[in-house]
C-alpha cells in the first residue's frame, strides 16, 4: 500500500533530501490564473458577485451571505450535549495555552535619556477561514478564534462555505456545527461564502443592498489578515492578495510523518499514519525507521486497518500516492537528518527515549511525543494549535499563536541630551550612504551644526 523509499548507505545532506524526501502535488502557480478573475469579480461587484460564484461552485445561492443571529443561535440550541461538552472542553484547553502566548511591551534604556520600546499591538480585524469540503472542522474554528481572541483583536469574523444538504432554518449556511462553535466562541458575524471568493470578500469588503437589518445594508468591512487552512483556490487567492492583506500561511494538504525505531508499537504507527490520510487523497504520510521489522509489521497492519475504516478508498489513494512512503535509514542520526530536512506540519517520535530525540528536532509544526501523545490528540484537545505550515515550511515558519496576530512596534524616545551624544555618528553613517538630508534633519536641531 505504501512504497518504500531506502536512503541506506546514502550521504543525506539537505540537497539531495530535499529532492529525494516525497511531496503532494500541489501546484499553487498554476491556480493564480485561475482565482484572478474570481478575485476581481468581488473586488468589482461585491455581494452580487458572491452569490454568483456561491452558486457557481458550492451549488447554494445564498439569499443571505452574512449568518442571522437567530441562525447561529439556533445551531447552538441543537448542538448534540456530547459534542457541545467536547468543544468546550477543546476550547478551555487552547485558552489554557494561547494565553501564556501574549507578549509583554518592553522598553530598553540605550541611553540615559533614550529609549527604545517595542508594543505587540494585535492586528484591528481578521477573517478566518473553515474549510467545508470532505470533512466538517468545528475544530477549526477553535483554533483560528482563540489566538485571535486572546491576541485582543477587535473585529474576528468567519466565513465557511455553505452546504447543498442543509435543510430548514440551515438552509444555504455553512454546517450547523460549524456555526454552533462560532457561537459558544462569541463570534456572531459569520458569512456563507466559500473558496477563493471568500478570501476576495475579506480583502476588499461588500455591502449587500439586498438585505437590510437594524441599522441599515449589511457591510462586511475588510480585515487586516486572513487566516485558516483550504484547498488550493483557497491558498491561490490567499497569495494573490498577500500584501492587501497578511495571511498565515499557505496551507497545503496535510501531512504526518513518524520516527519510529524497533520499540515502536506497529498498530499505533498504523494507526496515525491513517488518521491523517483520511482527511484527504493528497495527504502524506510517512514513517521513518531503522528497523526492517517495525516497517513490516506497520505494512501489515495497515493492510489489515484501512479496508475497515470509514474512509477507506480516500486513504488508500493518500497512502499509496507519491507524497506517502516508508523511508528506511541506516540509524536514528539519519533519521533525524530526513526529519529535519522533511520538515513535517505533524512529527510523531516513536523511539527509545523520545523525549531526548524531540530535543533533537530542529524543523516541525509540531512534534508529538512518544505512545500516547498522537497527532489526533493535537488536532482537538492537546491544546496546542493544528493550524500548521506544510510542504516543508516548516524549516521557516511556525504554526498560528497569538503572536501571529500580534504587531511589533518600535517607539524611540529621545532627549535632547541623548542626540546631541549621538548625532556625530549618525551624520558620518548618512554621508557614507550618501544621504546628507538624514544628516541634516539631525543638525537642524542644533543649529545646523553637528554638535560636540
Amino acid at each position: 500500500m505504501m512504497s518504500t523509499l531506502d536512503l541506506r548507505g546514502r550521504t543525506l545532506d539537505v540537497r539531495f533530501l530535499r529532492g529525494a524526501l516525497p511531496r503532494a502535488e500541489f501546484d499553487v502557480t498554476a491556480a493564480l490564473e485561475q482565482v484572478r478573475p474570481i478575485c476581481g469579480d468581488v473586488e468589482h461587484r461585491g455581494a452580487d458577485a458572491l452569490r454568483d460564484l456561491g452558486e457557481r461552485f458550492d451549488g447554494v445561492r445564498p439569499a443571505r451571505l452574512r449568518v442571522p443571529g437567530e441562525v447561529l443561535a439556533a445551531a447552538l440550541d441543537q448542538l448534540a450535549p456530547d459534542l457541545r461538552s467536547a468543544l468546550e472542553e477543546s476550547i478551555r484547553r487552547a485558552r489554557v495555552v494561547h494565553a501564556d502566548q501574549r507578549r509583554v511591551d518592553t522598553t530598553t534604556t540605550v541611553v540615559p535619556g533614550g529609549t527604545v520600546t517595542e508594543r505587540w499591538v494585535p492586528v484591528d480585524r481578521v477573517g478566518l477561514y473553515v474549510p467545508g469540503g470532505l470533512a466538517v472542522y468545528p475544530s477549526s474554528v477553535v483554533m483560528n478564534v482563540v489566538p485571535a481572541q486572546l491576541a485582543g483583536v477587535g473585529s474576528v469574523a468567519v466565513t465557511s462555505p455553505p452546504q447543498r444538504e442543509n435543510t430548514g432554518v440551515f438552509a444555504d449556511y455553512p454546517n450547523p456545527t460549524i456555526l454552533a462553535t462560532c457561537a459558544l466562541l462569541g463570534v456572531d458575524e459569520v458569512y456563507a461564502v466559500g473558496g477563493a471568493q471568500a478570501v476576495a470578500m475579506f480583502a476588499y469588503g461588500f455591502v449587500d443592498e439586498s438585505d437590510v437589518r437594524a441599522g441599515g445594508p449589511v457591510r462586511c468591512e475588510p480585515v487586516s489578515m486572513v487566516t485558516g487552512p483550504g484547498n488550493i483556490w483557497v491558498v491561490a487567492a490567499k497569495r494573490l492578495l498577500k500584501g492587501l492583506i497578511g495571511i498565515d500561511a499557505e496551507a497545503g494538504p496535510t501531512e504526518i510523518a513518524v520516527l519510529a525505531d524497533d520499540t515502536a508499537d506497529a498498530e499505533h504507527v498504523a494507526a496515525d499514519l491513517i488518521s491523517q490520510a483520511e482527511h484527504d487523497p493528497l495527504a502524506a504520510s510517512v514513517l521513518v525507521t531503522d528497523s526492517d521489522s517495525l516497517a513490516a509489521a506497520v505494512a501489515e497492519a495497515l493492510a489489515r486497518r484501512v479496508p475497515a475504516t470509514k474512509h477507506a478508498e480516500r486513504v488508500v489513494t493518500a497512502l499509496g500516492g507519491r507524497q506517502s512512503r516508508i523511508v528506511l535509514v541506516d540509524d536514528l542520526t539519519a533519521g533525524l537528518a530526513v526529519v529535519n530536512a522533511y520538515a513535517a506540519e505533524h512529527l510523531e517520535i516513536h523511539t527509545r527515549d523520545a523525549a531526548a530525540v524531540a530535543a533533537r528536532v530542529r524543523n516541525a509544526g509540531a512534534i508529538f511525543v512518544g505512545p500516547w501523545a498522537p497527532v489526533s490528540l493535537g488536532d482537538y484537545a492537546a491544546g496546542s494549535n493544528h493550524v500548521l505550515p506544510t510542504a516543508g515550511c516548516a524549516t521557516h515558519s511556525s504554526g498560528l499563536s497569538v503572536q501571529s496576530f500580534l504587531r511589533g512596534i518600535h517607539v524611540v524616545e529621545y532627549d535632547e541630551a541623548a542626540l546631541r551624544e549621538v548625532a556625530g555618528h549618525v551624520v558620518t553613517l548618512a554621508q557614507a550612504e550618501d544621504l546628507p538630508a538624514h544628516g541634516q534633519a539631525v543638525t537642524a536641531r542644533f543649529g545646523d551644526e553637528v554638535p560636540r
